[in-house]
């Protein structure tokens, strides 16, 4: 379990991470999101002992990271899978990583064949590109056998089948009973592999809950209806907070009514529908809505600039 007690940290004049509170369970994956400045890194170092907090505790199954005379057996962190030395081979550096933390030997070998670096174990680890040294990073994390993990990007750099590989790890690893912690801006990847999720904006967290809780909290409950008795359906479904509209001809854009309701009126009157859809958020929109008033850094776009443009004596300016 990680358990974060009011944690703060300020470097000068800026709080990096605000009296933030959460807990992380075994047996999930827990996802930890935020938009860019938001103090999912700093949390993590604090979490690992590499920063100080400037208030509250960061405990890891009861005890503060530094409190373990062997920390890589009981915790696995991946924060930056390039800090490793780049004139060891990959198998030289999990072999003084292991010959530090009372590891097997064997244990290296078996890191590397579980992350596919087998065959290039004898290569500089800094010729490696960005997803070898994911892998790398991966195989140091797990090579203690934790039972607690956190991961900061960890798909970072991995191909489609890599992504894959690491998402059935993750999810394999819970099911074991670890606790994984894993911090990414892939928000179609967590909708698939995390169960729970933490939600941070300026240091502060903004949500938490299942990812069907967080989607549901940003879904319209709209419902989009398809049949060639359009006219009489809406007739049908009107009433005291419902909010019918008719986008284009034969669809219905309701409101205030699920999907069950409508379709028991439409059987009820021999309706034959062609789309009961019920319109749910995806989880990158529910974390754009969540995190709209915690983004420190908004883009433009050449559209909105195009269209707030002045114009000038037929020029834009």
């Amino acid at each position: 379990m990680i358990e974060a007690i009011g944690l703060s940290k300020v470097y000068g004049s800026k709080t990096a991470v605000d009296d933030l509170s959460f807990t992380v369970r075994p047996g999930i994956v827990t996802g930890f999101l935020g938009p860019n400045g938001a103090g999912k890194s700093t949390t993590m170092r604090l979490l690992l002992g590499l920063d100080r907090p400037s208030a509250g505790r960061a405990l890891i199954n009861g005890k503060p990271y530094a409190d373990y005379p062997a920390p890589l057996r009981e915790v696995g962190a991946l924060l930056e899978a390039r800090a490793v030395h780049t004139g060891r081979s990959a198998r030289n550096h999990l072999l003084a990583m292991a010959a530090t933390n009372g590891i097997p030997r064997m244990r290296v070998d078996e890191m590397l064949g579980l992350v596919g670096l087998d065959e290039v174990a004898g290569k500089r680890a800094g010729g490696f590109s960005l997803g070898m040294g994911q892998r790398l990073g991966i195989a140091s994390a797990l090579l203690g056998d934790p039972a607690v993990l956190l991961l900061d990007e960890p798909v970072n750099g991995l191909d489609p089948e890599g992504i894959l590989w690491i998402r059935n790890l993750l999810k394999a690893l819970a099911a074991e009973g670890r606790t994984v912690f894993v911090s990414s801006h892939l928000m179609s990847e967590m909708a698939v592999t995390a169960t729970e999720l933490l939600v941070v904006g300026r240091g502060k967290l903004i949500a938490s809950g299942s990812v069907e809780e967080l989607i549901h909290r940003a879904s319209t409950g709209a419902v989009i209806v398809r049949t060639e008795e359009a006219d009489r359906l809406a007739s049908l479904l009107a009433g005291p907070g419902r909010i019918i509209e008719r986008p284009r001809s034969g669809t219905l854009h309701v409101s205030g009514m699920d999907s069950a309701a409508i379709g028991l009126i439409a059987a009820r009157e021999r309706i034959a529908l062609i789309e009961l859809s019920p319109q749910q958020a995806t989880l990158e929109e529910a974390f754009m809505e969540i995190t709209r008033d915690a983004v420190e850094f908004h883009g433009g776009t050449p559209e909105a600039d195009h269209r707030d443009a002045a114009v000038v004596g037929g020029q834009s300016v």
